[in-house]
C-alpha cells in the first residue's frame, strides 16, 4: 500500500529534527559516475540536504572513468586488494580524471539544483597529507613476492579548516581523493578510505558510502544476502570469511575508522537505487548495510 505524502513527510520530521545542523560525508563511486541521471538524482538529494539544515561535505571517486580512460590509452588497469596499482602514468590519468572532469561535474550539478559547490583537493588548504604506501609482501605459489601498488597513499592528516570556512558560508565542498606528501608528490587515495578519514576529522554525525551493491551481501549474486548490520567486532571475523573482500574492504575500513574517532553510524548503500540516501536517512526501514559502534546500534 502506497503511503500518503504527508506521511511520509511526518516520518521524516524526527530525523530533520535530529539531524539538523549535522556535518554528514558522502562518498559517491561506483554506477553514479558513469550515469548521468543517477549522479544529477544523488546530488538534487545533497542539496536538499543543506536546505533541510544539514551540512554535507561529498567525497567522490572515479574508478569506472579512470579505467575507462586508461584503456583509451591503452594502459591496462591492474587491482591489489582493492586498491588500483598507480605508476606514473596512471596518476597523471588519475588526477585528469578526477579533478579536471568528475569534481567540475559534481560542482555544477550542485549549481543547476540551486545549491553552491566547491571543488577540493588534498592539495587545497594542505587538506589531506599522506605517504606512499610501502611495498605489499604476498605469498604466491608458496614463495613470497613483493607488489609496488606504486603512488598510492595512506593519509597522515587531515586538516578541516578549509571544509569548516566553507561549510560555514552555506557551500558544499566536493572533494576529490588526491593527497600530497612532504615533497609534494601527488598520491592517489582510495576515496572510500577519504571519506572515512575526513568523517573522523570533521567528527561528522554520518558517514555516507554509496557503491553499486545494496551493502555488503553474503553472496554477490543474491541480493537478498544482505548484511543490514556490522559492528566493529564482526570486521575482521568477516574478512577472514571472505565476505568482505575485494572493493568491500576499503569501504568497511574507512567507516570502521570513522566510527572509532567519534562518528557515529556509517551507511553502505546503492547509490543506483532512486533517492536511497534519503531513504536511507530519512525513513524507519534502512536499504543498505550499518556500521556502527557498541554503543550505536540505533538509525
Amino acid at each position: 500500500m502506497e503511503l500518503k505524502r504527508e506521511n511520509v513527510l511526518i516520518e521524516a520530521l524526527p530525523y530533520m529534527q535530529e539531524f539538523y545542523d549535522s556535518i554528514m560525508v558522502i562518498k559517491v563511486g561506483g554506477n553514479a559516475m558513469v550515469s548521468a541521471q543517477i549522479m544529477e538524482d544523488i546530488i538534487r538529494d545533497v542539496v536538499l540536504l543543506r536546505y533541510v539544515g544539514i551540512k554535507p561535505v561529498i567525497v567522490h571517486g572515479g574508478g569506472p572513468e579512470i579505467t575507462e580512460k586508461m584503456e583509451r590509452l591503452g594502459k591496462k588497469a591492474e587491482f591489489f586488494q582493492g586498491l588500483r596499482i598507480t605508476d606514473d602514468e596512471t596518476m597523471e590519468i588519475a588526477r585528469m580524471v578526477l579533478v579536471g572532469n568528475i569534481n567540475t561535474k559534481i560542482v555544477s550539478l550542485i549549481g543547476i539544483s540551486g545549491g553552491k559547490g566547491i571543488g577540493l583537493t588534498g592539495y587545497d588548504g594542505r587538506m589531506i597529507l599522506g605517504h606512499k604506501q610501502a611495498v605489499k609482501r604476498v605469498i604466491v605459489d608458496g614463495i613470497e613476492t613483493e607488489v609496488d601498488i606504486g603512488w598510492v597513499g595512506e593519509s597522515e592528516v587531515i586538516n578541516p579548516d578549509i571544509l569548516h570556512i566553507v561549510l560555514e558560508n552555506g557551500y558544499i565542498p566536493v572533494i576529490s581523493p588526491i593527497a600530497v606528501d612532504a615533497q609534494g608528490n601527488a598520491l592517489n587515495i582510495n576515496a572510500d578510505t577519504v571519506a572515512g578519514d575526513i568523517a573522523a576529522a570533521l567528527r561528522a554525525k554520518k558517514l555516507i558510502l554509496m557503491t553499486d551493491v545494496s551493502g555488503l551481501l553474503r553472496n554477490l549474486n543474491d541480493p537478498s544476502s544482505r548484511v543490514s548490520r556490522v559492528t566493529l567486532d564482526d570486521i575482521d571475523p568477516l574478512i577472514a570469511e571472505g565476505i568482505i573482500k575485494g572493493g568491500m574492504i576499503p569501504k568497511i575500513k574507512g567507516a570502521a575508522v570513522a566510527i572509532k574517532s567519534g562518528v557515529e553510524r556509517a551507511h553502505i548503500i546503492n547509490g543506483s537505487v532512486s533517492h536511497s540516501m534519503l531513504l536511507e536517512l530519512f525513513t524507519d526501514c534502512g536499504i543498505g548495510t550499518m556500521v556502527y559502534g557498541p554503543d550505536s546500534a540505533d538509525k
